[in-house]
């Protein structure tokens, strides 16, 4: 009996291996700008002022990392690093408080708005074929973001760590073997804020190991709690190599 359950055990443990596969997801590309990015620090007293209105933001490359592990091709673990910071500059037609700090009308000024993420990601494809792939899942995020106004007289930022659980969900549609068209993120929305990063455009794969995508990516959402209130959404234009090894 014991070596029928270890015989059984080790068949198990081979046929995981068997179709287990790592992923990488390398991406790429612009910050097309931002929709709006309003902040108020603090939430009672503070100036809220809305950064693409009052402000030019600079043009900005991004990247971000994806490392994947898929196993019997229906459970998807990844790991994802996002880094970003954009910077607006300008002048404010009016006083601003920001952090308890007085930033005058006229004056130049610069805003480096740092929104950086962590998340470790289960998704079980509830469909697994070769034209067709959904699933679902569940993304645990770190968020780590900072705020910096500064100018030639003040320099100050308000920094926030915190944890945001999300739903992860992917569709990829495959019109032909090398070709698919691919809708994922992670979004969920709750009395105190929200958050979406949502991905949209296209996929060629080049060889069994190998392949391109190209898209529109849109990070959306934000916290009205009591030290902060802040709502942004980024647009990019993203570029990308999938890679399986």
């Amino acid at each position: 009996m014991k070596m029928k359950f270890l015989l059984s055990s080790l068949l198990f443990l081979c046929s995981i291996q068997l179709y287990a596969q790592v992923k990488l997801d390398l991406e790429s590309g612009l910050v097309l700008g931002t929709n709006y990015n309003k902040v108020r620090i603090p939430n009672v007293g503070g100036t809220i002022v809305n950064l693409p209105e009052d402000l030019s933001i600079d043009p900005k490359v991004f990247y971000r990392i994806r490392a994947g592990y898929t196993i019997a091709k229906r459970h998807n673990i990844s790991l994802l690093y996002a880094p970003l910071t954009v910077t607006y500059q300008g002048n404010f037609n009016r006083n601003i408080n920001f952090n308890n700090t007085t930033f005058l009308a006229g004056q130049p000024v610069k805003v480096h708005y740092k929104f950086n993420s962590y998340r470790l990601t289960y998704r079980y494809d509830l469909i697994s074929r070769a034209r067709a792939q959904v699933g679902v899942g569940l993304t645990a995020k770190i968020r780590d973001a900072d705020v910096r106004f500064q100018n030639e007289s003040s320099d100050t930022h308000f920094d926030n760590l915190g944890f945001v659980p999300l739903i992860n969900f992917y569709v990829a549609l495959k019109p032909s073997y090398r070709w698919s068209v691919i809708l994922e993120g992670d979004a969920l929305a709750s009395k105190q804020g929200r958050a979406e990063d949502i991905f949209a455009g296209v996929a060629y794969q080049l060889n069994n190991k190998l392949g391109v995508k190209l898209g529109y990516r849109v990070v959306e959402g934000g916290a009205d709690v009591d030290d902060v209130y802040n709502f942004n959404w980024i647009n990019y234009a993203s570029a990308g190599l999938l890679i399986t090894l």
